[in-house]
């Protein structure tokens, strides 16, 4: 089990987590969106939150600013936390706009205001598992979108809810976080997408 649980730390690691909600909702969304267009949003969400954060990070190890893909240091988290901000407004001014995929749009509000929130914890030395603000906030939206498109996927709900707690064992497994700072990420993802809940469930 020891080796099997750093693989969760890879599976479910901060950068695929945007695109893996994105996914959900256009499988559950099934009213009014063409294949086409689900495809092109896919796309776009995969090339501004995946694609573009690797090309950046290639970058900032080239240069010494970074030095593992899990940005153990706090002082090395800065700047892809940065990065991370502008490229999700980037999304709900250009892209995942309120008007045409109104949930989509405040999960990444919600991740916007879980990565600021993590950032600026950094000013204080305060270190989050993103991984588990990640997890949790996927797994919020995940329940959340079941309800309003009255999806049952109780298998994938209780899938996400097993997930943190594997997540969680892989950080400490790995000795990457203390379970204070697994708490506090955990927090700062569930509670951003809580609150918004209210201005679209």
């Amino acid at each position: 089990m020891k080796k099997i649980l750093p693989l969760f730390s890879y599976i479910f690691h901060p950068i695929f987590i945007a695109a893996m909600a994105t996914l959900f909702y256009l499988f559950f969304n099934t009213s009014n969106l063409m294949p086409e267009e689900k495809l092109f949003v896919f796309s776009q969400v995969v090339i501004i939150t995946v694609i573009i954060p690797i090309l950046f990070f290639a970058i900032l190890r080239a240069v010494g600013k970074i030095d593992s893909v899990m940005v153990v240091d706090v002082t090395q988290r800065k700047i892809p936390l940065i990065l991370q901000c502008f490229l999700i407004i980037l999304l709900v001014r250009k892209s995942i706009t309120i008007d045409r995929y109104p949930e989509l749009h405040f999960f990444f509000l919600g991740a916007l205001l879980s990565t600021i929130l993590a950032l600026l914890s950094l000013f204080a030395n305060i270190k989050a598992s993103l991984h588990m603000m990640a997890i949790s906030a996927l797994t919020v939206f995940v329940i959340a979108i079941s309800l309003h498109f009255q999806f049952q996927n109780t298998f994938i709900i209780a899938l996400l809810i097993l997930s943190n707690g594997l997540v969680a064992s892989s950080r400490i497994e790995m000795n990457a976080h203390t379970n204070k700072e697994l708490i506090i990420g955990f927090l700062l993802g569930s509670i951003p997408q809580l609150l918004l809940l209210f201005l679209w469930l």
